[in-house]
């Protein structure tokens, strides 16, 4: 054989530009630090995500309940930035608390959260701190900064595919990194988010990314910069 027998020249993968601190160039940007105008209320879809936007970043209104994108995705790579408050108060599940619903399904909290909660110095069940899948897989590991600091999370998820009967073809995988450190490597999930009772599937196509309104009485966190690229 010759080198040129085992060489591949097409398809060419398309070209990426990767400015510094800003979104890849194929990259739909869901946050720019103007408006919410990609997001909607998830209890009254088609009204405004009515969280406050400020200096570039928007907060969590608890009393306006989740917000969720505008578009529906299925797989696709996510990067988020987040921010406890330096002075956040509370302990366990009730200090910092929010969700990173990969793909919103339904009404309230149906769909698959990967969580936020302020884990520095913060004990709490492990399958639910920082980086778990909620309720279902622990992370890796826990690099959570202190409070008054920015974090990062960046995920690619591999949204469910379903039979025509609606049961499991293949089931959802999740990769996840926080602050560059590996929390979940292409773990499968066993179903959706379940606060009581065991995970299960539920047949859907493609879906929102939800950031829930958690209803603990903590400060509220903030987020900046966000976007996705569909895979």
């Amino acid at each position: 054989m010759k080198p040129e027998d085992t060489e591949v020249w097409e398809p060419v993968p398309h070209v990426v530009e990767t400015p510094v601190g800003l979104a890849p160039s194929d990259a739909i940007v869901l946050f720019d630090g103007q408006d919410l105008s990609k997001w909607e209320s998830q209890k009254n879809p088609g009204q405004p995500a009515d969280w406050p936007v400020a200096g570039g970043v928007f907060t969590v209104n608890k009393k306006a309940g989740n917000i969720w994108t505008k578009q529906k995705f299925s797989s696709y790579q996510l990067h988020l930035e987040f921010y406890i408050p330096k002075d956040i108060d509370g302990e366990g599940q009730g200090r910092g608390n929010s969700g990173l619903f990969v793909a919103a399904i339904g009404k309230g909290d149906e769909g698959y959260e990967l969580q936020i909660l302020d884990s520095y110095n913060n004990k709490t069940y492990v399958n639910g701190q920082l980086g778990s899948v909620y309720k279902q897989l622990i992370p890796l590991a826990n690099p959570a900064r202190k409070p008054g600091e920015w974090q990062t999370y960046d995920v690619v998820w591999t949204a469910p595919t379903f039979k025509s009967d609606g049961s499991v073809e293949t089931p959802a995988r999740v990769t996840a990194f926080i602050n560059g450190v590996l929390v979940q490597n292409n773990a499968e999930l066993i179903g959706g988010t379940q606060y009581i009772g065991k995970p299960s599937y539920k047949a859907h196509g493609p879906a929102p990314i939800m950031l829930q309104a958690h209803g603990d009485p903590s400060k509220p966190i903030s987020f900046k910069n966000i976007w996705v690229r569909p895979l």
